[in-house]
């Protein structure tokens, strides 16, 4: 594990603050039209067969793991383990979105790094969001180095306020959010908010 930035004998840390965030952004959806895949139902699986096509945005509140040298293997982590206690494999990697059919209006990766790629010539930048555009997302928000968790659920809180209650655009959400974490003591270092950007809408 240790060329995606864990050491292997530390394991992968848990992210304690991504049921918050879950949680506020279901109560902006409203708990009738979200649906939440927790804990061991967020699984490799479910990406592909439980009808995320249907829904208009979709959120991965997890980690990121980017390798730099063969862009092609990085990917997020899902559940690792089912509801009985079996290791599955819960790695979902760039190269398996290219068969994913996902044709959201806006994909959210709230996880380190999930910006990053690397430009293969005649091909272009390989990442994560290319792969979720190629399946068929209109937009991509992600992050450009490791966000910390729980400043990172306080900005998609502010974010999907902003898109979801307020209206605004998916960009004008981001950087309104960004904006209001500038102003707030707590999270007025750019560390905390500048990360995340978002592609497939450019005004």
């Amino acid at each position: 594990m240790r060329d995606f930035g864990f050491a292997s004998n530390a394991g992968i840390p848990r992210l304690f603050s991504t049921r918050r965030e879950a949680d506020a952004i279901a109560v902006a959806a409203g708990r009738n039209t979200a649906r939440l895949l927790l804990n061991f139902a967020a699984n490799k699986s479910a990406v592909f067969n439980s009808g995320l096509d249907q829904y208009q945005i979709v959120h991965f509140a997890t980690h990121g793991l980017v390798d730099g040298k063969h862009p092609e293997v990085s990917g997020i982590l899902l559940s690792l383990v089912d509801e009985n206690g079996q290791a599955q494999n819960g790695f979902l990697q760039a190269y398996e979105l290219y068969n994913l059919k996902l044709p959201a209006e806006l994909v959210v990766l709230s996880a380190c790094d999930t910006a990053l790629g690397k430009e293969i010539k005649g091909e272009g930048i390989i990442s994560l969001t290319r792969g979720f555009m190629y399946a068929g997302a209109r937009r991509v928000v992600s992050s450009l180095w490791k966000v910390d968790s729980k400043a990172t659920a306080e900005l998609m809180t502010r974010f999907y306020r902003n898109l979801l209650v307020d209206k605004f655009s998916p960009a004008a959400a981001l950087r309104a959010a960004q904006n209001s974490m500038s102003r707030d003591p707590r999270w007025s270092s750019p560390y905390y908010w500048a990360g995340f950007i978002i592609q497939g809408e450019y005004r």
